[in-house]
């Protein structure tokens, strides 16, 4: 052993050695102590798992999943008694109610949702509470009415040729300043979906361009529409006289346009809606009927009626 000497005393040299290299242990140690209570209070596992909605109908799967880091085995369970260990699924309750959905992650990792579970509207009820009636084709610049049939506090016509809603209410006023094919929608707080009705615009010009004019063939069908209408407005049989026309004429569509001409007034309505006042009666008269066709087709896409009254009242009911 070799000392040196201090002020006349003996220094070990190896003592101080291993007296630095336990301190220098000692650090180390304390270090990886700190890093290892870091690591287990810091960075400890979580759950991260989901569902898609948390409010469903009865009719509506409750989706499920679940992306933990290194998970290996899962237990959903729904609240009903109803449980499932896949990672991730779908779900369809049995009946309404409040429920909370719990999924366990290996053993110890746990999260919850609450879900409202309410009850099935029938889909044939929900798209038929609010229905549409009115003409389908119409003529630029001039008004056209529609009317909300259904008893909704809340109605939004949009008529497609502005992007907004356009008229607010049962009944809708609205005139066109294009021509084209329009998919008029209405929005009420009845329907969970848009109620929709087609509408075709056509240039004044391009519908006198179509009129039937009577010839020899034309001259036949217009006294033969001319004939059934006035048997309906003479009180003779409804559904036969109304059906012959729609479907002769018509192939089949009742809300083919009738532009209407009573008394000196002119009005716009649908077929059936036409047809169905003219049994109200009261001396109407059918003085032309002439119909539009269609492109390329027999079948008529309008039809223009003159006719008058002999008294006031009976007018206003044909109109």
């Amino acid at each position: 052993m070799k000392d040196d000497y201090n002020g006349g005393r003996p220094v070990n040299t190896n003592r101080n050695t291993y007296t630095f290299l336990y301190i220098f242990i000692g650090i180390i140690l304390l270090a990886l102590l700190i890093f290892l209570l870091r690591s287990s209070l810091f960075d400890k596992r979580t759950v991260s798992a989901k569902i898609l909605k948390d409010e469903i109908f009865l009719n509506e799967n409750l989706v499920y999943s679940d992306n933990t880091g290194n998970a290996k085995n899962w237990l959903w369970e729904f609240g009903n008694g109803d449980k499932s260990i896949q990672q991730n699924g779908s779900y369809r309750f049995k009946k309404a109610g409040d429920y909370i959905v719990r999924v366990t992650v290996d053993g110890s990792l746990k999260q919850q949702f609450p879900v409202s579970v309410k009850d099935s509207l029938p889909a044939a009820t929900t798209d038929t509470l609010v229905t549409i009636n009115g003409p389908t084709q119409g003529i630029v610049n001039e008004q056209v009415r529609l009317e909300a049939q259904g008893n909704a506090r809340i109605y939004e016509w949009s008529f497609g040729e502005t992007g907004r809603v356009d008229v607010k209410g049962p009944t809708a006023l609205y005139t066109f300043h294009n021509p084209g094919t329009y998919t008029i929608r209405l929005n009420t707080d009845k329907s969970r979906r848009p109620i929709f009705h087609r509408m075709f615009i056509t240039n004044p010009d391009s519908v006198i361009n179509q009129i039937v004019t009577p010839g020899e063939g034309e001259r036949k069908a217009v006294d033969d529409i001319r004939a059934h209408l006035q048997a309906i407005a003479n009180g003779a049989d409804f559904n036969r006289n109304y059906y012959y026309l729609v479907n002769k004429y018509f192939c089949g569509d009742e809300k083919v346009t009738v532009d209407l001409q009573t008394n000196g007034e002119s009005k716009q309505s649908d077929f059936y809606s036409y047809c169905m006042r003219l049994t109200f009666g009261g001396g109407i008269s059918i003085d032309e009927a002439q119909v539009t066709l269609k492109p390329k087709s027999n079948c008529s896409s309008m039809i223009s009626v003159k006719q008058h009254s002999s008294n006031a009242s009976a007018a206003k009911k044909a109109k």
